[in-house]
């Protein structure tokens, strides 16, 4: 993957650019952005970069990159067991797995990684068995005699275990050894590793950048780039998802506004809480994954509805499907409720991404949400 190849980022491949020419090379690098805005695919152009531009033969080289099957170019990611792999599942062990994935999506997030190996109800970790098998590869000389560059994807997901195994190579690698940790949330990463990258943050793609690339690799008209541009958030795995039809966000919908009007009513009313009591039920019964994303959405809508309320049209770019109107929803969210929405919403994901109880979470969540619908503005 080329840096002419990533969408927008100008600066960053720049720099990138300038400091490898420049021999200004750190050993351990931490891209940081949220999910669409290109970190593994410059995480992988950077690392072609490194391996082919100070190469006797760049072009053999750049064949092997493309395919990534450069043999001094490895990866670690998220994995659990699947049909497959019973048991120690490791990142070389879905090694092809991996390059269909970047092949196809290179933008992906980790939930379209754990669907593509068909554990999307499961949680991947990178956990002390890869972190072993990173040491060892990278115990081995250069096999061309120039860099070796050991990707990350996804680092807030390694484990306490696997995280102080690697601190001491990272720290400290074998020489030309690049460590590249590809994060959407750096605060979930340990300080000591944190403390020992350089870190690269990556801001949002623009609306321009998005909807140019619809347009030319897409063949998507102007008028309907620049919509789907506005909706995705900075985010081409999204924009993608649109373009295709195959968001999730229908389903989504559906459940948050059941969740909602059940909550609204639920006040002072026995028999509705069962209601309530079943759709927990109903929610807690997807994957971790999918309850995460799902949180991850009612956060947006309840932001999206506050803006609406405060008169900020031109930042609302969310558009029902199920003829639910925002405008009618807006009134109820508002400065006296959203941070404690907001504040209930991120607790529920954080417990939910570490193995609680999704039934208890999501119940509680709903109860909460049934008075902070019915909590008033207060009027200056």
């Amino acid at each position: 993957m080329l840096f002419n190849q990533i969408i927008g980022q100008e600066h960053i491949k720049k720099h990138l650019k300038i400091s490898a020419e420049n021999g200004r090379i750190p050993h351990a690098q931490l891209f940081v952005g949220k999910e669409g805005s290109g970190t593994l695919p410059m995480a992988i152009a950077y690392a072609q970069f490194l391996l082919c531009n100070f190469s006797d033969n760049a072009d053999v080289c750049n064949i092997k990159c493309d395919k990534l099957q450069h043999p001094d170019l490895h990866f670690a990611f998220p994995v659990t067991t699947n049909d497959n792999v019973k048991k120690h599942p490791i990142s070389s062990l879905f090694l092809e797995d991996w390059r269909k994935f970047i092949a196809t999506q290179p933008y992906g997030s980790l939930f379209n990684w754990l669907q593509h190996i068909g554990v999307e109800n499961k949680q991947g970790i990178i956990g002390v068995d890869e972190a072993e098998d990173v040491v060892k590869k990278l115990q081995l000389k250069s096999y061309e005699g120039g860099f070796k560059v050991m990707i990350i994807w996804m680092a807030e997901k390694m484990n306490i275990s696997a995280a102080n195994k690697l601190l001491k190579l990272i720290e400290e690698p074998p020489e030309k050894t690049v460590f590249i940790l590809v994060t959407e949330n750096e605060e979930q990463i340990i300080n000591t590793i944190k403390s020992r990258c350089q870190a690269l943050h990556f801001p949002n793609l623009s609306e321009q950048d998005i909807s140019n690339t619809l347009i030319v690799d897409h063949q998507v008209s102007d008028n309907d780039a620049a919509k789907i541009a506005h909706q995705a958030e900075g985010n081409f795995n999204k924009a993608l998802h649109l373009l295709h039809n195959d968001s999730s966000d229908l389903v989504f919908e559906e459940w948050f506004v059941a969740w909602v009007r059940t909550a609204f009513k639920a006040r002072g009313n026995a028999a509705v809480v069962q209601q309530l009591i079943e759709w927990s039920d109903t929610i807690a019964k997807t994957g971790r994954e999918t309850q995460k994303r799902f949180l991850d959405y009612c956060l947006q809508f309840f932001r999206q509805a506050m803006l609406l309320n405060y008169k900020s049209e031109n930042l609302v770019f969310m558009e029902t499907k199920t003829g639910f109107q925002l405008s009618k929803f807006a009134p109820f969210v508002h400065a006296g409720n959203i941070l404690e929405i907001e504040k209930e919403l991120n607790d529920a994901i954080y417990h939910i991404e570490r193995n609680g109880n999704a039934k208890i979470i999501l119940l509680d969540l709903s109860m909460k949400l049934t008075r902070f619908l019915h909590k008033k503005e207060d009027k200056v």
